[in-house]
């Protein structure tokens, strides 16, 4: 019953209200820092990474609430243990807010339905927090019973957060690759040679293998025609100083090897071995 009633308010389009221009402000934020600001958000979207970087916050704070709430329970009015409760509380809270900001970074580009699952997820988040600060000050200065309420009630609202999260990365697939491609293991024509133009792409789809062409400087590079970040057609996009700039989201994947230059993207592009011969363009998975 409560995943049907939450189910009917990520439906409402009211939410796009306040989901678009707070999408939309994270964005220009970044972009106004001009090149330091691309070097940060790539940061916290976990371009280096090689996966999305928030997942890795996400663990601290439930992990770090579990094991407050369980000491607490053991504590039976053992001093020690119960300030180990509440200096658990406050290793939660610090993981809270790196999830949040990393977070937030990779929910600013989502869309639709994705991102309204993502602001009702976030502002559950910042509903537990705020109850757990609450529970991890009034701990500090005595009130440990008004403190332990806090505590439990931040805790059953952050459970509620993390199925949204599940639902986001499992059912969604918010933050995992969109290049699944078959990748053939003999060369496998694709193409004319004439189909595709110097400094031009063509979209090429042949038994399977969904594949972006591109020629540059007289030699054809091929990539994975979805892109990593979510699925967006490469082809539709635009070429800039030897990569390819996605058209939804702006990931910018370079054409030798498909590697992440910008994000928001954080896993590569395959890419394939091409061989051109009596006019014929073929292409194969890298060994």
């Amino acid at each position: 019953m409560a995943a049907d009633a939450l189910a009917k308010v990520i439906d409402s389009p009211k939410l796009d209200k306040l989901a678009d221009p707070l999408s939309k402000g994270v964005r220009t934020t970044y972009s106004s820092a001009g090149s330091a600001g691309t070097a940060a958000k790539d940061a916290l979207h976990g371009v280096w990474l090689g996966h999305p970087l928030h997942p890795v916050f996400t663990d601290v704070p439930l992990g770090a609430w579990t094991t407050a709430l369980a000491l607490d329970l053991a504590a039976d009015g053992d001093a020690g243990m119960e300030r180990a409760a509440t200096m658990a509380l406050g290793v939660g809270l610090a993981g809270a807010a790196g999830a949040a900001v990393t977070g937030l970074t990779d929910w600013s580009e989502t869309d639709g339905h994705a991102r309204r699952t993502g602001l009702v997820h976030g502002l559950l988040n910042i509903a537990a927090t705020t109850l757990i600060a609450g529970a991890f000050l009034r701990r500090r200065y005595g009130h440990r019973d008004r403190g332990r309420a806090f505590a439990w009630t931040g805790y059953m609202i952050a459970l509620g957060a993390a199925y949204l999260g599940g639902d986001l990365v499992y059912a969604q697939r918010v933050g995992v690759t969109h290049a699944a491609v078959d990748e053939p293991d003999t060369f496998t024509p694709v193409a004319r040679s004439s189909d595709v133009a110097e400094g031009a792409m063509f979209h090429a789809q042949r038994d399977g293998v969904d594949v972006l062409l591109v020629r540059q400087d007289g030699q054809v590079r091929a990539l994975a025609h979805p892109c990593s970040h979510m699925g967006g057609p490469l082809s539709e996009g635009t070429l800039e100083d030897g990569c390819v700039v996605c058209p939804w989201h702006g990931s910018r994947f370079a054409l030798d090897d498909g590697h992440v230059v910008n994000g928001p993207a954080t896993r590569p592009q395959p890419s394939f071995d091409v061989r051109e011969q009596h006019g014929v363009i073929a292409i194969k998975g890298l060994a």
